[in-house]
């Protein structure tokens, strides 16, 4: 009985620290150190909240940088993300991606067989991709500074300032976060103004 009572008693208390304290203690440091990131990364504007670096969100007005496709739930849904599962060779993605390369090529004003960047036409993993690429986002250039107004290098100047280098200079792809990429032409909107 003594024995079972120790081994009771330990279970509680590696309960205790292990699924209490060290987390709180983790979570307490990082909210020291890395505030933004422990709070999720969150963007504001005027004080309001507009979403998170590292969620991908539905841009669809012709003013703004369109994200990558969504396949999680009803688009860019954080609660039921993932892909589409379809191999290559799926019949159903193909269609999808032919129509959705149809309407870049409509909504950008570019010509019939012109290459459109692959991640502008497929979706992610996770249906939730916060980035497309440099040449996703030079391909909406045209499109975004003649609807806004701008001379096309002020809007390549602000993709260059909203692109993400390789970590380190070797690991990963450069890639432009389309929220914070928007968020700077509304920015540049209205300095404008």
């Amino acid at each position: 009985m003594r024995i079972l009572g120790q081994a009771v008693a330990m279970t509680m208390v590696l309960a205790i620290v292990t699924g209490i304290g060290y987390p709180l203690l983790v979570c307490g440091i990082a909210e020291v150190i890395f505030p933004a990131q422990a709070d999720g990364s969150l963007l504001t504007k005027n004080g309001k909240l507009v979403g998170s670096t590292l969620i991908g969100q539905n841009f669809s007005q012709p003013k703004y940088f369109h994200p990558r496709p969504s396949a999680a739930g009803n688009g860019y849904d954080a609660a039921n993300s993932g892909g589409s599962n379809l191999a290559p060779t799926n019949k159903s993605l193909i269609d999808a991606v032919r129509q959705r390369v149809a309407a870049e090529r409509a909504s950008d004003g570019i010509a019939e067989g012109a290459p459109v960047p692959i991640d502008l036409v497929t979706s992610s993993a996770s249906g939730l991709d916060p980035e497309i690429t440099p040449a996703a986002a030079e391909y909406q250039v045209a499109r975004v500074a003649k609807v806004r107004g701008m001379d096309e290098e002020a809007v390549r100047r602000l993709i260059a300032e909203n692109t993400r280098g390789r970590w380190i200079g070797l690991v990963g792809e450069p890639g432009v976060n389309v929220l914070e990429l928007n968020l700077a032409l509304d920015r540049q909107a209205s300095v404008a103004r």
